[in-house]
């Protein structure tokens, strides 16, 4: 043992009644209720004490029942003075009893001492304390000396077992509540997360639509501005419009997403280059994808391909999906061409966008020119 053994009272927890279960509860009861009646059956019912003795008995009973309540709440609030103060008042109720020839509530009130000392009080406190009252009934004790070094072995080890049991149900108490704040933690993590899942989510649908109207819009504006034919303005606008409307189709489909009811990979891919006239090419043994990585293969195909328009448009496309073994991979490629009228628009954070949406699952983007044009590639765990 360590001197913080000898030194430290019992947990908190251990001590109070708060978190103690029914049955437990209901047998303290008893065991309580039992000592109090032994107490008052010896004393009330004993031949020949005169009635002002008996009463003087009872109030003693009731000065005990009131200094037992005074040293459970002194020891739970962790006041040793008034703990040890509580406790001799038993010790001396005992040796009051012992003086006037009441055996019986005198051992009583020792061994209940004893007991409540081992129980809840600092280790070296509640030794010096069994110790005395412990051997003060060992002194009075009529039975043979095996049978009273029984006894008073057996009335410590029960004090120090219920201390045992009351330092086990503390450290289970408070493990239980460490268990409940990591599982409100968790809980509050998990929550965070799926709001930034959504967050992310909204933001890639709109900023991909959006993004596309823009290109249309920003183009119509420069044709009205060039005084162009009224044909090639009406064009824009109807791209425009068309844009809206697959915005509208894939934040449907993001919230469809999001409650795990998504069209597989493949076909969305082909959707989603059709007015592009794009080639998609699936190879590897296809598998349901988990929900983050078949989002990101989503996204980055849809931002891919606004790049395209933006910066090379009329570029021939390709785009490749491939599964391997533990991830997969998408390749969108263009042929390259003439930047665009649009090809300055922007805020540049598309491909950190993706690169961040990648490497949040574990994965990695790529995206960079290549010998004809450019070329971006996503590998995410699946």
């Amino acid at each position: 043992m360590t001197r913080d053994t000898w030194t430290r009272w019992p947990a908190r927890e251990a001590l109070a009644w708060d978190e103690l279960t029914r049955p437990r509860r209901l047998l303290s009861w008893v065991v309580r209720a039992v000592f109090l009646g032994l107490l008052l059956w010896s004393t009330l019912f004993r031949g020949g004490v005169p009635t002002w003795g008996l009463g003087l008995a009872v109030l003693v009973i009731l000065a005990c029942v009131a200094a037992v309540v005074w040293y459970f709440r002194a020891t739970l609030e962790r006041r040793p003075w008034s703990s040890l103060a509580s406790l001799s008042v038993l010790a001396a109720a005992g040796l009051l009893a012992h003086g006037t020839g009441f055996d019986l509530p005198a051992v009583v009130l020792w061994c209940s001492s004893a007991v409540l000392a081992l129980e809840r009080l600092p280790l070296a406190v509640a030794v010096s304390a069994a110790v005395a009252t412990l051997g003060a009934f060992a002194l009075v004790n009529d039975d043979p000396w095996p049978t009273t070094t029984a006894v008073t072995a057996g009335l410590g080890l029960s004090g120090y077992v219920l201390r045992l049991d009351a330092e086990a149900r503390g450290n289970a108490q408070r493990l239980l509540a460490q268990e409940r704040a990591a599982r409100a933690a968790e809980a509050e993590s998990a929550a965070l997360a799926e709001r930034a899942r959504i967050a992310r989510e909204i933001h890639d649908v709109l900023a991909h639509s959006l993004s596309a109207q823009l290109v249309h819009l920003e183009a119509a504006r420069l044709l009205i501005e060039a005084d162009a034919e009224r044909d090639r303005i009406h064009e824009r606008v109807v791209a425009a419009r068309a844009m809206a409307a697959d915005g509208l189709a894939e934040t449907r489909q993001a919230l469809s997403a999001l409650r795990g009811e998504m069209t597989p990979v493949e076909e969305f891919l082909r959707d989603l280059v059709a007015a592009d006239g794009a080639s998609v090419a699936v190879s590897g043994e296809r598998r349901a994808l988990p929900a983050e990585a078949s989002q990101a293969v989503r996204r980055v195909a849809q931002e891919a391909l606004t790049n395209v328009r933006k910066h090379a448009p009329g570029a021939r496309v390709s785009v490749r999906l491939e599964y391997g073994e533990s991830e997969v991979t998408l390749d969108v490629r263009d042929s390259g061409g003439e930047p665009g009228e649009l090809a300055a628009s922007g805020s540049g954070y598309g491909l950190l966008g993706m690169r961040e949406r990648a490497e949040l699952l574990g994965g990695s983007l790529e995206a960079g020119p290549e010998e004809e044009g450019f070329v971006v590639r996503l590998r995410v765990p699946g």
